[in-house]
């Protein structure tokens, strides 16, 4: 990480994200609309103040200031089935993609916003990978890639399953379903978040390990 990290601020960015969700929520359910809810944009904030790795102001390139990337899937009030899509790069501008584009990204952060199955509650989970080191996820990229180059998948859009409302850090992939290693947890407790899980090691010594 670049800075030391106050998670106090990460709780109050939650709990305004959960406010501000289920707030539009009401109006959303009233006229028949999806929630407007930039899950995206949040998560990528959350990360943020995660690592202290800042975004790169609106320009273009990856999510991070480091080069690392953030995915997001959001499970509250889901009309279709949330999953983590364009996990890795594959044929934007003619660019086919490979392991190579892997090589210089230090972290792909994964996270969602679902509900622990346990309490019936809101969480939030972050988890993170090191693809450029971690050789059980390279495997996986490089059986897709090679699957994808043979025609055997059609589809440039490499998706990962998460365990949507499971307390399970697999992945599923068609190529590998995998352990992730789980940065971060926090849960909703009725009056705001209580951070469950919080491993920054992961961010230097993590891996993600096969899956039954």
């Amino acid at each position: 990480m670049e800075k030391a990290v106050d998670v106090k601020p990460v709780i109050e960015l939650l709990e305004l994200h959960r406010n501000s969700f289920f707030a539009a929520a009401k109006f959303a359910e009233a006229t028949a609309h999806p929630v407007p809810s930039d899950t995206r944009a949040w998560s990528q904030i959350l990360v943020s103040c995660l690592t202290g790795i800042d975004g790169i102001a609106r320009k273009k390139g990856p999510d991070l200031s480091d080069g690392s990337d953030v995915k997001a899937a959001n499970v509250w009030l889901a009309i279709d089935t949330p999953r983590f899509n364009g996990c890795i790069k594959s044929g934007r501008k003619g660019e086919k993609g490979g392991l190579h584009c892997l090589d210089g990204m230090p972290h792909l952060f994964f996270v969602m916003w679902d509900t622990n199955p346990a309490s019936d509650t809101e969480r939030c989970r972050v988890w993170a990978v090191r693809p450029g080191e971690d050789e059980v996820f390279r495997r996986m990229c490089a059986e897709w890639y090679a699957q994808r180059d043979r025609g055997v998948i059609q589809s440039d859009n490499f998706q990962l399953h998460p365990p949507r409302n499971l307390d399970s850090d697999v992945f599923r992939n068609t190529c590998g379903n995998l352990n992730y290693p789980l940065l971060f947890q926090a849960d909703w407790t009725g009056s705001g978040y209580e951070v469950t899980t919080y491993n920054p090691d992961v961010l230097e010594n993590g891996g993600c390990t096969p899956a039954d």
